[in-house]
């Protein structure tokens, strides 16, 4: 029998997250299994990390680009992007000038290798998931990303109600 008076204990059971059902863990979670599997093959086959990929694959859609750009196309913060161009320009993958970097000739034949690796590797994942279930969950990340960008930008965390 529950006593007639709340406790803080009961305020704390109601407040609990389940890890399981809490949809920034799920992301998490999802994202480094995929990364996981991704960079392992990327690693063994053809000695790349998951950043170095990311640029290559920035560079061979968007051409010639700043460093500064390629932070924000990849996603990644810059010491990590530095990284990933360094890497590449020691491998002989990438042409630097002035202030900009893009894929020579070994670098554009080298994504022509890895990019039907990560496209069969897309096409096993979303096997079980009809087309526009895959352009459902496309769309609904698009829009979970723009509001974690949009509350980053604020810098406050959201309204607790009343806390």
């Amino acid at each position: 029998m529950r006593p007639a008076f709340k406790t803080i204990t009961d305020d704390f059971a109601e407040d609990r997250l389940e890890l399981d059902d809490f949809l920034p863990y799920r992301l998490s979670v999802a994202s480094g299994a995929v990364t996981g599997l991704i960079s392992r093959a990327y690693r063994e086959r053809f000695g790349l990390s998951v950043p170095q990929w990311r640029v290559m694959s920035a560079l061979a859609e968007d051409g010639r680009l700043r460093e500064a750009e390629l932070i924000g196309r990849t996603m990644m913060d810059g010491l990590t992007v530095a990284q990933a161009t360094q890497g590449l320009a020691h491998r002989g993958m990438l042409l630097r000038a002035a202030d900009t970097v893009s894929l020579n000739l070994a670098g554009e034949r080298l994504y022509e290798q890895i990019a039907p690796l990560a496209h069969a590797y897309e096409a096993a994942l979303i096997a079980g998931l009809k087309p526009e279930e895959v352009k459902l969950l496309k769309r609904l990340l698009l829009r979970i990303q723009g509001a974690a960008t949009s509350l980053a930008g604020e810098g406050e965390p959201p309204e607790l109600g009343g806390f």
